[in-house]
């Protein structure tokens, strides 16, 4: 590392706060040169098998020359304009696509800049669609009398990003969000499902579930849950007859249900989308992460024409909703690249293969004595161990293994990018078998 990459790295230490790492005691942040393919080249000169995706976005790789050709002709157009009053090309067409692959009750199209703020935009929209029916109600000649419908319902071990109301549905132990749990509004908790995928069904499962609905319905204005796959509350992947009870559960109580697909979206269960496991489909979804394959930020959430109509007709005439950076072209213009790519280059190939090698090769490492399990679905890989990680020590581990891996607590996962091959793929499933052999990359 030379002079000048030494003074970056001690201000970064100084003065940079990096997502959940202490300031007075950081971990160490790895000085990043350059990006390509399914590589992270380090300013120190090491090359890095990236098994994160970036935090599970950069599912066509880094440096992607389709990509960059998108972000550089739009920006020669224009870079940003704002979407109160103005439309574009970039935004219609992006639209238009979410349109016709999520499931045919979706056809409205909110869009926003992260997917914590499509959560948000999902719980309000929830809200002021009760709020909205109470304030036609009163217009009206239905004798029907609207509930205050202002709760929202979930489960345990469920993670939908770190903005309030998103906070607020987060598992209160599991989804790092207890510090703040007294100015958070309290929903209803029913208990992480418990049945895995490859196991049998039982409808025992769902009687506490049922009875929050049963006794609380008049209340609960939507019901939230991540389909499939919970991703930080511990990398469960769980059956889908759940997500039908969900469903039914919802309809029987007038309930609206919302499907976080921020991190399951877009090919990474090895269905495009997670809750086609259960073939069904939500009152609103929530996309991110994926749908610009990591180049920009941008999110959005998809709701049925009856939530965008009754909102619209309500007291307020609008969704009470709008950021700054909303349909950004940028951000637009390569998603609809990357949407592009994901369709044309046989992404279910390419998840399955991935599938295929880490069930072969990572599945049998539950014969460790430092692992508790072992888990696969698509491109998704779970070492779950019976100690945490020493974070610090192993993340130092794997960087000279040639990998990043970023594990938290006791789960080490890989997320690759959907265009790995098997020798990429092998050299992290070879890295997390060496570090399970090393104790001091482990708490206690």
């Amino acid at each position: 590392m030379n002079n000048k990459q030494a003074e970056l790295t001690a201000f970064d230490q100084q003065h940079v706060w990096h997502p959940y790492t202490s300031m007075t005691n950081p971990l160490p942040s790895y000085l990043v040169d350059s990006a390509d393919n399914v590589f992270i080249k380090l300013a120190s000169g090491e090359k890095l098998v990236d098994g994160m995706s970036s935090w599970w976005a950069v599912i066509h790789g880094y440096n992607h020359p389709k990509l960059n050709k998108a972000l550089i002709e739009q920006s020669k157009k224009m870079s940003h304009v704002m979407f109160g009053g103005f439309t574009h090309q970039p935004a219609i067409e992006l639209c238009q696509k979410l349109v016709t692959l999520t499931p045919e009750p979706l056809q409205k199209v909110f869009l926003s800049d992260s997917g914590s703020v499509s959560v948000e935009v999902a719980i309000k929209m929830a809200l002021q669609f009760f709020q909205s029916k109470k304030d036609l109600q009163q217009t009206s000649d239905n004798t029907k009398t609207y509930r205050e419908k202002t709760k929202l319902i979930t489960v345990r071990n469920g993670y939908h990003g770190d903005t309030f109301a998103a906070m607020s549905v987060c598992d209160p132990v599991t989804g790092m969000h207890q510090l703040f749990e007294k100015v958070l509004s309290k929903p209803y908790f029913a208990p992480a499902p418990k049945i895995k995928l490859d196991q049998t069904w039982c409808e025992s499962e769902i009687a506490e579930l049922t009875r929050l609905f049963q006794d609380h319905h008049q209340e609960i204005a939507a019901f939230i849950i991540e389909p499939i796959v919970q991703g930080t509350g511990g990398m469960n992947f769980y059956h889908p007859e759940y997500l039908k009870a969900c469903r039914k559960l919802c309809d029987k109580y007038e309930v609206l249900f919302i499907l976080d697909e921020i991190a399951t979206g877009f090919g990474r269960t090895g269905k495009l989308f997670a809750c086609h496991w259960a073939d069904i489909s939500p009152d609103i979804m929530c996309l991110g992460k994926t749908l610009t394959a990591g180049y920009l930020t941008l999110a959005a959430t998809l709701c049925t024409t009856e939530i965008a109509e009754t909102i619209s007709n309500g007291e307020a005439g609008c969704f009470m909703h709008g950021p700054t950076y909303m349909g950004n072209p940028l951000a637009c213009a390569v998603a609809n690249a990357s949407l592009a790519l994901l369709m044309n280059n046989d992404w279910q190939a390419n998840v399955n293969g991935i599938e295929q090698c880490l069930k072969e090769t990572l599945i049998p490492l539950n014969q460790h004595t430092k692992v508790e399990s072992t888990r696969v679905l698509g491109a998704i890989g779970v070492v779950e161990t019976k100690k945490a990680v020493n974070m610090a020590q192993i993340q130092k581990r794997f960087v000279e293994l040639g990998v990043w891996i970023r594990p938290f607590g006791k789960l080490i996962y890989i997320m690759p990018p959907y265009i790995m091959k098997e020798a990429e793929l092998l050299k992290l499933v070879n890295a997390i078998a060496t570090v399970l052999d090393e104790d001091e990359c482990f708490i206690g």
